[in-house]
């Protein structure tokens, strides 16, 4: 099995091989080029073979992960939901105590994104940053702006890795940093 995971550096390189000698070429006709060079018709077809080996490769050394789940550390039931689900626009799927008089333990989602907000002193660290790859990031930006949240005012930046980022701190000191990658 061929391993095609490094086409997309393969390409960037030739593309600044290319460039040294005053030849310029796009993303694409690099891409397309490097898929000649492993013998397929378009860079689409490498792409999709690339995909179908590593999911073979996985399977087969029987690891497969495929969530993600932060744990964040709440202090005030009211205020958390007033920042995840008033402010941030999550929905409670599920919420409870382990026995009578327990710290509260509850999991959020949104469009995909699941989070899990605990009181238990045990779980998670306040201060933490969770960062969340998200794609429409001015369309969310505008929509926490237009709630007026008192407490909240995000701003949404490009970072000088290439990215849209807009940051917010929830009322327990926790970071959440919402990165749109910036297509070059």
């Amino acid at each position: 099995m061929r391993d095609y995971r490094n086409a997309k550096a393969m390409a960037q390189a030739l593309r600044d091989n290319l460039k040294s000698k005053n030849i310029i070429l796009s993303v694409a006709e690099s891409l397309e080029l490097v898929a000649k060079q492993f013998g397929f018709d378009n860079w689409n077809i490498l792409a999709a073979k690339a995909t179908e080996n590593e999911t073979r490769r996985r399977v087969s050394q029987g690891v497969e992960f495929f969530a993600t789940i932060p744990v964040i550390r709440m202090f005030d039931v009211g205020k958390a939901k007033e920042f995840y689900i008033d402010f941030l626009g999550f929905t409670i799927d599920w919420e409870g105590h382990i026995f009578e008089g327990a710290p509260l333990y509850m999991q959020l989602s949104r469009d995909g994104l699941t989070l899990h907000l605990s009181e238990h002193h045990g779980d998670a660290v306040p201060g933490g940053t969770t960062v969340v790859r998200t794609r429409g990031s001015d369309k969310f930006h505008a929509e926490l702006l237009g709630k007026d949240y008192k407490y909240n005012r995000p701003g949404l930046d490009i970072a000088p890795y290439g990215a849209k980022v807009m940051y917010t701190v929830d009322p327990f000191g926790n970071r959440l940093r919402f990165e749109q990658e910036i297509p070059k």
